[in-house]
């Protein structure tokens, strides 16, 4: 089996497309593979594994982790959803951007965003199953957020009226994060 990607109009942000076989029994997949691909330069030292499940127009983001840092590799493992990844890195010349990508369990393709990236979803099935490979431990002492409509970011979140927690109702700008001291912690 093979892995393929495609890059993206950010440096470092990739969409993963695992081969797939199906037939009349149903399909097989390699999710992740190592040696795949540490060959393709992506990320091979996964190290924690979440899965969440949602209801349609949740709106989960955007969240992002410096210590210690977290890339995720996300993917849509029942119903379908809007992945985003906003670049927050100082100096980045693409800071305040953001790749985003409408993939279901039925498409299988997969958004990676290393640590430096505020990373979102919405839910755009009755109901969708997310799942994220971290290349961190979760750590609440060392992660935050941005505001998901943040409109200095402007992503184009796909649902009128978003069910939101509390933390993500409130949460900082990105202006406001790039006046932390913490926010050193991505530089590009």
């Amino acid at each position: 089996m093979q892995v393929a990607y495609e890059r993206t109009d950010i440096r470092d942000v990739y969409i993963v497309k695992p081969e797939v076989f199906e037939d009349s029994r149903g399909f097989f997949t390699e999710v992740y593979r190592q040696d795949q691909y540490s060959a393709l330069g992506l990320p091979a030292n996964f190290v924690q594994f979440n899965h969440s499940g949602s209801v349609r127009n949740t709106v989960r983001g955007l969240h992002f982790q410096w210590e210690p840092p977290m890339g995720k590799l996300m993917r849509v493992s029942a119903g379908e959803a809007f992945l985003v990844a906003v670049d927050i890195r100082k100096g980045s010349p693409t800071l305040g951007r953001y790749v985003s990508l409408t993939t279901s369990s039925r498409d299988r393709s997969m958004l990676w965003a290393p640590a430096g990236f505020a990373r979102g979803f919405a839910v755009l099935s009755d109901y969708a199953e997310i799942q994220y490979l971290c290349t961190g431990t979760y750590s609440n002492k060392g992660e935050s957020g941005v505001l998901w409509n943040d409109p200095k970011i402007g992503v184009p979140w796909p649902v009128a009226e978003p069910l939101l927690s509390d933390k993500d109702r409130v949460a900082q700008s990105l202006e406001q994060w790039l006046e932390r001291p913490e926010s050193m912690h991505f530089t590009y």
